[in-house]
C-alpha cells in the first residue's frame, strides 16, 4: 500500500493521517495525531471460529508510559492492568464501530489502538475512534462507514472542537460525538447542568464536524482505490422461520399484550418455546424443519427470538402500547427509601424503578483516601469521587462466577459519577473524599440511571452538601421504516429488542451527563433532540419521588464517619510538622490517634472518628508552625543540660536554651542545681538570632502570663 498523508482542520487545530508506513502485515493501520498526541490503530480480520453466533468484535486500547516520557513503578517497571480510563476509551471506540460492522459476519474482528505520543493538551481517546474507522475500511472488513468522532467543548458562550484538556475542565461541557453517513451513532457527554437545547445545539455541531472527517476518509479510500463492499449474508433457509412463526405468532402476540411482569412473561415465553421444541423433536429425521433445526442448535431460539422482536415493535410502532401496558412516555412505579443500615455505613438509600432495584452506599474518607492517578498519562493527578458500580447475577436470576468488575461495570460506574460532579461540594467546603456504591440487586433495565437516583439520595443521607439532586432516565427507541417510537424509562425486554439506549441524567436546570448508544447505523438531529426533550419530565417526575424521601441533606454526619478539621501552615514548615523519617508526624498521630494529610500548598487536614482528638492535634501543629516573636510565653519541658544553660521544648519540635543566668534572679552556681531532665518550666522567649536559635529566660513573667502559659498546655 502506497504512503498516504492527509490532513483535516478544524479551527486551526489539524487532525494528521498517516496510512501505509507502519505494520504492512495487519489488515489496515494508520497513524492518528492532532498536536504531540499520535495514536496508532489496525484492524486485522481472521477466520472464524466453529460454533460462533455473534460478531467476535474485539477492541484493545493501550496506553505505553513512554508517550508521556514516564517509566513505569513498580519493581517490573512495565505496564500492568490497565487505568480505568483505558478500559473507558474501549468502551468509547467499541460503541459506534459495533453497529457499523455487519451483525452476519463470524470472522474474528479485532481494532487495536496505541497512544505513541501523549500532548497533555489533546485527548487520544476522540483520535483512537476514528482512526478504527480508517482501519476498518484499509483492512476491507465490511462496514456501514465510515465513521469519526469529535469532542466538543463550552468556552463562554461558544462551542469548540477538540478542546484542550485544560478548556475541558474549565469549561462546563465535555461531549464526545460519533457520526457515520445515516446520522448520530453516538454520544457520551458530562455538563454542567446545561439546558437541553443547549446540549441539542453542541451534539448537532459535533456531528457536522464529524461529517468533514467522513468525506476526508472516503478522499483517502477513493486515493487507494478501495471500494467497500457490504458482502450480502448468504441465502437463510425460510423453512424453520415459517415454521415457527405460523405456531407461536398468536400466542406471543397475547402474552405481549397482556401486560404480565417481566418474570411471568419470561415463563410464558418459554413455554411457547418448549412447546415448539417436542413438536420438532417428534418430527421424522428427514422433515426439513427437523433438519434446519437440529443442524444448528441455536436456530431454534435464534428464530423465536426474531419472531417476538418483530411482534413487540409493531405493537409499539402500530398500537402505541408496551409490553408492559405503559404509554411511551410513561415512567414505570418509582419508591425510594433512605438509611436502611447502621450508620457505620455513613449513607445508604435503595431505589426502586419497577423491577430495578438498586442499593447506594456511601462512604466518607479522608484526604489521603484519594484515588493516586501519577501512574497514568493524564492530567489528573488524583481522583475525590468515586463511584464504583456493581451487577452481580443474582439480579437477574442467573448463577455464574463472581469476577472482578468488566468493561460494563466500569462503563456505568463513570456514567453515575460523571452525572454526579457537577453538584458535589467544592473541596474547600467538604474536604472528604467520597466513595458511592451501587449495588444492583435487580435488573430490569436502566440500571445505570438507577445507581444516579440512588446516589443521589445515599449521598444526601450521608449529609454531603451536594448542591442539587439529579435524577436520570433512560431512553429507547424503535425504528421501522420511517416509523419513529421514543420509548420513556426502557426496560429489559426494550433495550434487548429495540434500537437505542440513550441515557440522560441532571437536575432540575440541566443535564449533567448523557450516554447514547445505537443498534442501527445512525439517526437524524430531530430524532435526537426529541428524545433529549422527552427525557425531560421523565426526570422531573422521578426527582420528585426522589425528595419526597428526602429533601434535603442531613445536617448531621454519621457519628462513625471520620471528623476533618483544616488548617493552612506555611509550605516552609512541611518538613517540620512531617520530621525526618517522618517521626513528628508519627508522634503527633500516636499521641492523637488522628490522621494528617499534608497538601503540597500547606493544607493541613486533620481526620478521626472523635472531634476533640482531631482539634488536639490540629492545636499541635499550631503550636509547631506558629511564628514565635520576642515576648511569648510557654510552658515546656527541660531535654538536656549543659554547662552553660538549658534546652527547654516549649512547642512540639521547638527547642530553646536557657542561659545559665536568665534561670533565676540570683546568681545559679550550676544549672543542675536548679533544673533537671523533664522538669516543666515556664519560659519566655527572649529573642531569636539571625541562625533561627531561640533564646529563652525564666525572668520578668507575670503571674498571669505564667498561668495562661499553663493553661494553654492543659495543665490547669
Amino acid at each position: 500500500m502506497k504512503e498516504i498523508e492527509k490532513s483535516i482542520s478544524f479551527d486551526g487545530r489539524d487532525i494528521r493521517l498517516t496510512i501505509g508506513l507502519f505494520a504492512p502485515q495487519a489488515g489496515g493501520a494508520v497513524l492518528i495525531q492532532s498536536g504531540d498526541t499520535a495514536v496508532f490503530v489496525t484492524a486485522t480480520r481472521s477466520q472464524g471460529r466453529e460454533g460462533i453466533d455473534f460478531l467476535p468484535l474485539l477492541v484493545d486500547y493501550e496506553e505505553r508510559l513512554y508517550a508521556g516520557g514516564k517509566i513505569p513503578g513498580g519493581f517490573l517497571r512495565r505496564e500492568g492492568r490497565p487505568p480505568e480510563k483505558v478500559t473507558l476509551t474501549c468502551r468509547l471506540i467499541d460503541r459506534p464501530l459495533r453497529p457499523l460492522i455487519p451483525q452476519w459476519i463470524r470472522d474474528d474482528i479485532q481494532i487495536v489502538a496505541t497512544t505513541w505520543s501523549m500532548d497533555p493538551q489533546v485527548p487520544p481517546d476522540v483520535l483512537a475512534v476514528t482512526g478504527a474507522s480508517v482501519a476498518v475500511q484499509l483492512a476491507g472488513i465490511p462496514f456501514y462507514g465510515p465513521m469519526a468522532a469529535v469532542r466538543v467543548g463550552l468556552v463562554g458562550d461558544d462551542f469548540i472542537i477538540n478542546p484542550t484538556y485544560k478548556e475541558i475542565t474549565s469549561g462546563d461541557l465535555d461531549l464526545v460525538v460519533a457520526g457515520s453517513p445515516d446520522g448520530v451513532i453516538m454520544v457520551e457527554a458530562g455538563a454542567n447542568q446545561l439546558p437541553e437545547q443547549d446540549i441539542i445545539e453542541a451534539i448537532d455541531f459535533g456531528y457536522e464536524a464529524t461529517c468533514d472527517l467522513i468525506q476526508a476518509q472516503r478522499e483517502i479510500m477513493e486515493e487507494l482505490g478501495i471500494v467497500q463492499v457490504i458482502e450480502p449474508p448468504q441465502e437463510v433457509d425460510k423453512t424453520l422461520e415459517t415454521f415457527i412463526q405460523e405456531r407461536t405468532t398468536d400466542g406471543i402476540k397475547e402474552i405481549l399484550s397482556q401486560y404480565l411482569d417481566k418474570n411471568l412473561r419470561d415463563t410464558r415465553l418459554d413455554e411457547i418455546k418448549d412447546t415448539i421444541k417436542e413438536q420438532i423433536a417428534q418430527m421424522p429425521e428427514e422433515e426439513p424443519v427437523r433438519v434446519a433445526a437440529t443442524s444448528d442448535s441455536k436456530a431454534l431460539g435464534k428464530v423465536f427470538k426474531e419472531v417476538t422482536k418483530k411482534l413487540m415493535r409493531r405493537q409499539i410502532v402500530e398500537d402505541g402500547v408496551r409490553v408492559d401496558g405503559r404509554k411511551l412516555d410513561e415512567v414505570r412505579p418509582v419508591s425510594c427509601r433512605v438509611g436502611l443500615l447502621p450508620q457505620r455505613v455513613h449513607g445508604s438509600a435503595l431505589f426502586n424503578r419497577g423491577l430495578t432495584q438498586v442499593l447506594s452506599l456511601v462512604t466518607l474518607g479522608t484526604p489521603g483516601d484519594a484515588q493516586d492517578l501519577a501512574d497514568d498519562l493524564h492530567p489528573e493527578d488524583e481522583k475525590r469521587y468515586l463511584h464504583h458500580y456493581n451487577f452481580p447475577p443474582y439480579s437477574v436470576g442467573e448463577t455464574r462466577p463472581m469476577r472482578s468488575p468488566g468493561r460494563r461495570e466500569i462503563g456505568h460506574g463513570a456514567l453515575a459519577e460523571r452525572a454526579l460532579l457537577p453538584v458535589l461540594p467544592d473541596y474547600t467546603d467538604f474536604p472528604y473524599v467520597i466513595r458511592v456504591v451501587s449495588e444492583i440487586l435487580s435488573s430490569n433495565g436502566s440500571t445505570s440511571m438507577g445507581s444516579v437516583c440512588g446516589s443521589t439520595l445515599g449521598l444526601m443521607d450521608a449529609g454531603v452538601p451536594i448542591k442539587k439532586p439529579v435524577s436520570g432516565a433512560a431512553m429507547g427507541l424503535i425504528k421501522e421504516g420511517d416509523e419513529i417510537r421514543i420509548l420513556t424509562d426502557i426496560q429489559g425486554i426494550e433495550d434487548f429488542l429495540g434500537d437505542m439506549d440513550f441515557k440522560v441524567a441532571g437536575t432540575d436546570t440541566g443535564i449533567t451527563a448523557l450516554q447514547m448508544d445505537m443498534k442501527i447505523s445512525g439517526l437524524p438531529m430531530e430524532t435526537i433532540a426529541a428524545a433529549i426533550q422527552q427525557a425531560k419530565p421523565a426526570r422531573l417526575h422521578i426527582l420528585e419521588k426522589m425528595l419526597g424521601t428526602l429533601d434535603t441533606p442531613r445536617e448531621e454526619l454519621s457519628p462513625y464517619a471520620p471528623r476533618l478539621l483544616t488548617i493552612k501552615i506555611d509550605p516552609e514548615f512541611i518538613g517540620m510538622v512531617i520530621g525526618p523519617g517522618g517521626k513528628m508526624i508519627k508522634s503527633i498521630t500516636e499521641e492523637t490517634g488522628a490522621k494528617i494529610d499534608i497538601q503540597d500548598d500547606g493544607t493541613v487536614t486533620v481526620s478521626a472518628i472523635e472531634s476533640e482528638k482531631a482539634q488536639r492535634a490540629v492545636t499541635i501543629i499550631q503550636n509547631m508552625t506558629r511564628k514565635l516573636s520576642a515576648g511569648d510565653v510557654y510552658l515546656g519541658a527541660v531535654t538536656r543540660i549543659i554547662p552553660i544553660g538549658a534546652f527547654v521544648e516549649f512547642l512540639p519540635g521547638k527547642e530553646g536554651m536557657v542561659h545559665i543566668s536568665q534561670i533565676a534572679d540570683y546568681r545559679v552556681g550550676k544549672v543542675e542545681d536548679e533544673l533537671a531532665v523533664g522538669d516543666q518550666v515556664v519560659i519566655k522567649v527572649r529573642d531569636i538570632d539571625n541562625k533561627g536559635r531561640i533564646n529563652l529566660t525564666r525572668l520578668n513573667i507575670h503571674p498571669d502570663e505564667a498561668q495562661a502559659a499553663r493553661e494553654a498546655a492543659g495543665l490547669v
